[in-house]
């Protein structure tokens, strides 16, 4: 027979979102027990390391700039680094750096009217940049609900600057081909592009929720042990183990929420796919966003890409830990998941994923490479298999963007992730209750923005729920000081009984 565990708050899942809200109340003292499906925690934000090489569960970056980032990271101690203030736009023959006037000279020289942008492109986007910076988010999200294209058009910019520069930037961030996505979370997303550059933590994206989770106590985290029952009074495992609880939080991905808790929608997903790529030698030794664009405002500017990659960036010249002496890791990013993706890759997504993931494989490997072992990326004994046309494209394009020839880069990883980000379409509700009917808690980065902000936001609204109604039935406390928290009220217990019972 498996023994009842109890503890004051029940968590399903241990990525940002569930992390946030553990640490929060773990620091007020409530007792704190996390189940984690996976090996570890982070959920969508993961890293693998083979040989060397640090290798993200999908392109992610940090944006320091968040609001819930600074207040719940310590990010000296990710010791971060960062992009280049500036994009690298290419059209195949040339290529310009355009960013942020603070980025220095080079990244001045893309601001020449004429050369990426028009005059009047550059100053109306200069406008809509300060405005975004300057306001405080409650503004910002106050704004009229349209899409993120008819906001730019609304803002004076010509189809120039939005086909040519600006959609090939939003692309690769909202992960969707139309600019569809909502012209609040736009602002969200540019007033925090505009405040301070991105950074990679040195250890990866991973570093994230590994430093949340080291802040609780030994065994608050149980890894490899996905809930099946929720209940507002604990969770059960398919195996039969119990957790009874005074409160239970979701915080999974959207569609594991929407199997455990009734009431809850399962969102729309956007997927990506990241290819990662070994080099001899640096295509580009700056750490700067490559995307396809308009390079010349005198040009036509094309509204779709000659080849399937959005972005690309050398990682290893923003962090030299992501690669190994003598090499250099490339990392580009496809929208959508290959129709010959194995299932099991493609579910990684929330995979939170994110967290983006949530698959027990660490990678989608390319070849015949296992999904579970990813030191036989390099095993010189693996069966080569041909290049998928898929491949081939990304190669053929990423040429064209770096002005190199990619036949002798070696492909480490592929990582399908089907459920990357929650879709953001207009009209969108920016911010979703953490209660529900049912009285379990839920977060995560579907009840509010799809982002790692999003998610740590979420979880604290989650934290701060649950503290607030355990407090309005906070009972006396006992005479030798002990919590009296774990008590599960008898209506509870009955109902979590009768469901286990029904299954």
């Amino acid at each position: 027979m498996v023994a009842m565990q109890t503890a004051d708050v029940a968590i399903v899942g241990a990525g940002l979102a569930g992390l946030s809200a553990a640490t929060l109340l773990a620091e007020q003292g409530l007792g704190v027990v996390v189940w984690e499906a996976a090996d570890d925690v982070g959920g969508r934000v993961r890293t693998d390391e083979v040989d060397g090489f640090r290798l993200d569960r999908g392109f992610q970056v940090l944006l320091p700039s968040y609001p819930e980032v600074r207040r719940q990271i310590d990010l000296p101690a990710l010791r971060p680094r960062p992009f280049l203030r500036g994009l690298v736009l290419r059209d195949g023959v040339r290529s310009v750096v355009l960013g942020d006037p603070m980025g220095g000279a080079e990244a001045l020289a893309g601001l020449i009217p004429g050369r990426a942008l028009r005059a009047a492109d550059l100053a109306r986007l200069a406008a809509l940049t300060a405005r975004d910076r300057l306001r405080p988010p409650s503004t910002l999200v106050a704004g009229p609900e349209r899409s993120t294209r008819e906001e730019l058009r609304a803002r004076g910019l010509s189809d120039h600057a939005i086909d040519g520069v600006l959609a090939p930037l939003l692309r690769g961030i909202f992960l969707e081909e139309d600019l569809a996505t909502s012209a609040r979370f736009f602002h969200l997303v540019w007033r925090s592009f505009a405040s301070r550059a991105p950074v990679l933590p040195a250890e990866g994206m991973a570093a994230l929720p590994r430093q949340l989770a080291a802040r609780l106590r030994p065994g608050t985290v149980r890894l490899n042990c996905p809930a099946d029952i929720v209940t507002r009074g604990g969770v059960r495992s398919r195996d039969g183990e119990s957790l009874r609880a005074r409160a239970v939080i979701v915080a999974t991905d959207g569609t594991t929420a929407a199997r455990l808790v009734p009431g809850i929608t399962e969102p729309a997903w956007h997927g990506v796919t990241t290819y990662y790529f070994r080099a001899d030698e640096p295509p580009l030794r700056r750490g700067a966003l490559v995307v396809e664009g308009a390079v010349d405002a005198r040009q036509p500017a094309r509204s779709s890409r000659t080849g399937p990659v959005v972005n690309t960036v050398v990682l290893s010249e923003v962090a030299p830990s992501y690669a190994p002496p003598g090499s250099a890791l490339i990392a580009a990013s496809v929208l959508g998941v290959p129709e010959d993706a194995p299932a099991a890759a493609a579910a990684l997504g929330p995979l939170d994923l994110t967290d983006p993931l949530r698959a027990t494989g660490p990678l989608s490997l390319t070849g015949e490479h296992s999904l579970t072992d990813p030191h036989s990326l390099t095993d010189p004994h693996a069966t080569a298999a041909a290049q998928s046309g898929s491949e081939r494209a990304v190669r053929a394009h990423l040429g064209a963007l770096y002005g190199a020839d990619t036949a002798g880069w070696t492909l480490l990883a592929t990582y399908p992730v089907a459920r990357a980000l929650p879709d953001m379409t207009s009209p969108r509700v920016l911010r979703r209750p953490v209660r529900t009917p049912s009285g379990v808690y839920v977060c995560g980065d579907h009840r509010d923005t799809s982002s790692i902000q999003g998610a740590l936001f979420s979880g604290r609204r989650a934290a701060e729920a649950v503290l607030a109604d355990l407090a309005a039935a906070r009972p006396a406390p006992a005479a030798d000081g002990t919590s009296r928290w774990t008590e599960v009220s008898d209506a509870d217990a009955s109902v979590y009984a009768d469901v286990a019972r029904r299954r």
